[in-house]
């Protein structure tokens, strides 16, 4: 018993306690879960800026091709799982590669204002594509593995969301051996660092800049299969992808993968929580005011440096 004679308090307050705390874990972990997805597009908006200084503004449409290709494969025409798995990233790669031969290698005067103007067409005409090919109604497929979730504290961890934190871990270590332990990987930064010094010295940039748009492609697409089983796949969710992944990148500063990665997590938390504890409908203004903070008091981003932005411009 209390001081106050009532031993129920404790037992009350131990309960609101726990109750918040499962409430913040599973918003936490949902936002978890849909950053893993904001980093990959974040990563691969800076695969193709480092190697072209494009912002290429049709990478949200690559993980919505990864989720309705994936269902195709799958369930439309029943192959078998890793089938799938490798024609759905042969078809991301394939778009990626004639996005790239078709609309930014025949540019003779490439202006990079008129690149990201082609990217924002050529997003329209891949979301028109997957409208006229999937209509407007949402996919979905069952979760990679089946079992039953975890329990932490209360709050429910679907195992897709495990899958989508893991994949999206594995990308930033495969990407991280490439750039830093192949000869390829070690062109590509040559070339995001001075074309005209890596062509000097041998390097075939335009090999180089056709590989950054089918590596981005890639990776945007493995995003979308992992997140569809949790959050359907249709065909618009492209722009708004496309939106969270570059501020992800810019508040990471445009460049940096690590950065890219820390600023999917937070802009994912952060909407997550708003949803949450403020209301669903201004979630999506999230992403938007992180965006403008950063370029209004540090547009370099949290992880690039004013000296690195100007190497890259010298």
């Amino acid at each position: 018993m209390n001081d106050w004679g009532d031993d129920s308090i404790p037992p009350i307050l131990f309960r609101e306690y726990h109750n918040l705390l499962t409430v913040f874990l599973q918003f936490l972990f949902s936002g978890l879960t849909v950053g893993a997805v904001y980093a990959l597009v974040g990563i691969g908006f800076n695969i193709t800026y480092n190697a072209t200084s494009i912002i290429n503004l049709a990478q949200g449409e690559f993980v919505v091709i990864g989720g309705l290709m994936m269902w195709f494969f799958y369930i439309s025409l029943k192959l078998p799982f890793f089938v799938s798995v490798a024609l759905t990233i042969f078809t991301a790669g394939v778009v990626g590669l004639l996005m790239e031969r078709l609309t930014i290698k025949p540019l003779k005067n490439p202006d990079l204002l008129l690149m990201i103007m082609i990217t924002i067409a050529v997003s329209i005409v891949l979301r028109g594509i997957l409208m006229f090919s999937f209509g407007k109604e949402p996919y979905v497929y069952p979760a990679f593995t089946e079992g039953e979730p975890l329990n932490i504290s209360g709050a429910i961890i679907q195992q897709q969301a495990l899958w989508v934190v893991g994949i999206t871990g594995f990308c930033i270590v495969l990407l991280f051996l490439f750039f830093k332990k192949t000869m390829m990987g070690k062109a590509m930064l040559a070339c995001a660092v001075n074309p005209t010094a890596a062509k000097l010295v041998g390097i075939n940039v335009s090999q180089m800049v056709m590989l950054s748009f089918i590596l981005s492609a890639i990776v945007g697409a493995i995003g979308g299969m992992a997140i569809t089983p949790i959050s359907l796949m249709e065909y618009d969710k492209g722009p708004m992808l496309a939106v969270k992944g570059f501020c992800a990148a810019i508040m990471g500063g445009l460049g940096s993968n690590r950065g890219a990665v820390l600023g999917g997590f937070i802009i994912g938390v952060l909407e997550s929580m708003t949803a949450g504890y403020l209301h669903s409908g201004s979630k999506d203004a999230v992403a938007l005011v992180i965006l403008l903070m950063i370029l209004f008091f540090k547009p370099s981003g949290l992880f690039v440096s004013k000296t690195m932005l100007q190497l890259r411009k010298f």
